[in-house]
């Protein structure tokens, strides 16, 4: 995720239409016209929607990111990744070539220069987790298991998702609890294999916020944190709505009994017990933490308290993900 600064800079540059020179700018190499953009959300890139475009009722997501993030260097592999897995017939929203026919572009703005993407709007509406269906569970579960199947090969400029995890335990040396919970997680995994039938391309994300539905019928987006990783991994993070620090809820267990079922209509399923799926959370949730560091430790920088409901959000995402490394590691 971008600093907070970032985010309240690029949030000075919004007007009260929602729009930016900075979009317009970085809209350009797609034809968009100045002031059509409006500003969706910032996390981690800033996000601009283009409303009735290509046609009335049907719109475009244009998504940026400064140069002193790691995501500025992983646009153009994602998006390869993505255009890649649309020609593979993978349900999922494509990136959309600019006018000089790029995936993703590099532009100079007055907030430094950025790398941006433009993508597709994904049919449907996306379904609270109260109104999910076991049917959608199961197709939830098939979407993911033929993401894993249709990315394969497709690994190029991706790096281990779960590798650093053992650095938690330094950013966070002050918390003794932590750092050994992080150790002791990062040393099951090392023991685990690494076949094409359990690790390989993972999606990283795919969470019903990142899902759009026509009925039972399920579309993926925001591929941002595909990366090499176990299968299982990648459906314990999936799954993190469904679990109560990484166990199974009883009240959702027809949620996840579906979607497991729909994963292994797709493809073998294996490394998914209750116990491994803990211990991917516990990976999973680790790995949040590191990425997390950065952010927490400005999180008075410049005091933007237009963003303090963002500042107290992190500090409690960050408290939950630590209960799920200590849970984990309390498990092996």
């Amino acid at each position: 995720m971008m600093q907070l600064t970032e985010i309240s800079g690029l949030a000075r540059q919004v007007n009260e239409d929602w729009q930016s020179p900075i979009a317009d700018t970085v809209a350009a190499p797609w034809g968009i016209a100045p002031g059509v953009a409006r500003w969706w959300r910032s996390s981690a890139s800033h996000v601009f929607v283009v409303p009735d475009t290509p046609k009335p009722d049907s719109a475009l997501y244009l998504r940026f990111v400064p140069e002193r993030y790691p995501a500025y260097g992983r646009f153009g592999t994602i998006a390869a990744l993505m255009d890649r897995l649309h020609g593979r017939g993978l349900a999922l929203t494509p990136p959309v070539r600019s006018a000089q026919g790029r995936l993703v572009e590099t532009v100079e703005t007055p907030l430094g220069t950025m790398r941006a993407m433009c993508l597709t709007e994904a049919p449907g509406e996306e379904v609270e987790l109260e109104d999910l269906t076991e049917e959608q569970a199961r197709a939830w579960g098939a979407l993911l298991a033929r993401t894993h199947d249709s990315a394969a090969g497709l690994g190029d400029g991706l790096g281990p998702a779960l590798d650093g995890i053992a650095g938690a335990a330094r950013l966070y040396s002050a918390d003794a609890e932590l750092a050994a919970a992080v150790a002791k997680v990062a040393a099951a995994l090392a023991g685990l294999p690494r076949d094409p039938e359990s690790y390989g391309v993972v999606h990283g994300d795919f969470e019903l916020d990142n899902l759009a539905w026509q009925g039972a019928t399920p579309t993926a987006f925001d591929f941002d944190e595909a990366a090499f990783s176990w299968y299982a991994a990648d459906i314990a993070h999936a799954l993190r709505d469904l679990t109560d620090d990484g166990r199974p809820d009883p009240a959702r267990a027809g949620l996840l009994d579906s979607f497991l079922a729909g994963y292994r209509e797709v493809r073998p399923l294996t490394g998914a017990t209750p116990d491994e799926l803990l211990l991917f959370a516990g990976a999973n949730a680790a790995r949040s933490l590191v990425e997390l560091h950065p952010v927490l430790a400005t999180l008075d920088e410049g005091r933007p308290d237009d963003l303090d409901k963002l500042r107290g959000d992190l500090a409690e995402h960050r408290d939950e993900q630590r209960a799920i490394v200590i849970a984990a590691a309390a498990a092996l």
